[in-house]
Formats: C-alpha cells, structure tokens, sequence
C-alpha cells in the first residue's frame, strides 16, 4: 500500500514538497495548525507562545525519552484561513537555520482536504542534515496523529 503522506526532496535542490489527502474538512484541518489546544494534542508538545495572525510568533517545546527538551519558533507571516498559512520555523540549537514553510490547504469534498506543503531552507546541506533524522517518518506520524485526534 502507498503511503498517504508523499514526500519530495530532489537532490540538489534546497526544498521539501510534502502532500497528503486528510479525511478530515479543510476546516478541521487549519484548525490542526492554528489553535494551540490542538497543536498540543496531536504534535504531543507544549505550546508556549502562538499569536495566530500576521507577524504574530509562535514558540513549542518537546521533551525527548531521556528527558531533554527541544525548542522550536517562529514567526508567521501570513494567513488566509482555511487556505493558507506562511510561517518561518527553527529548530534551536540544531544547526538547520531558519526555514520558511508555505502550507496550502485545500478542499477537496465535504469530509475530505489536502495539505500541500512547501519547505525552504537557506542550503541544500541544510535541508540534506535534516533527511539524515528520521524526518520522513517524523511527518508521517504527524499526518497520522492530526486524523487520530480530529476524528474523535
């Protein structure tokens, strides 16, 4: 079986294309990356900070199996709703640099929407180190915790 969530990364090139059909609204779907409760539930991290709205930030921290946390921030840019969101993300003290992501939202039907979403980052070494983590199968858990959570 293919998988649900494809990811594109062509050598050479400093961008990662993710998309993936939800059977979730194109509503519930922005909801899942715009209201923090959410973002909490199905990304299992803390919210510290999110003002949802242009040049509004946002800041998440995560705690890994041995107890050490993770930050990651950023500012967003700009938003349509249900549409479109424009955000720059970093991952602290990871040495990635500041990415700029473009997440498109679409409906598809009453109960059905794609998300495509377009990575940038300031290199291609910079995109190629963050491959090297388990970062495919980091999205894929994420595409499937956000159906999980929002199909309750």
């Amino acid at each position: 079986m293919e998988p649900k969530t494809s990811i594109v990364a062509v050598d050479g090139k400093q961008e990662i294309v993710i998309t993936r059909n939800f059977d979730l609204p194109v509503d519930l779907l922005f909801k899942a990356y715009s209201e923090s409760e959410l973002i909490e539930q199905w990304m299992g991290t803390k919210v510290l900070k999110y003002d949802f709205r242009v040049h509004g930030s946002f800041r998440l921290q995560t705690t890994d199996q041995k107890g050490k946390q993770y930050g990651f921030h950023g500012v967003i840019h700009d938003f349509i709703p249900n549409q479109k969101i424009i955000r720059t993300f970093e991952m602290e003290g990871m040495p990635f640099g500041v990415q700029l992501e473009i997440y498109e939202f679409k409906k598809l039907t009453e109960s059905t929407s794609h998300l495509r979403q377009l990575i940038i980052y300031q290199s291609v070494s910079h995109r190629d180190e963050n491959l090297k983590l388990p970062f495919r199968q980091g999205i894929t858990w994420a595409h499937n915790r956000i159906e999980e959570v929002l199909s309750v």
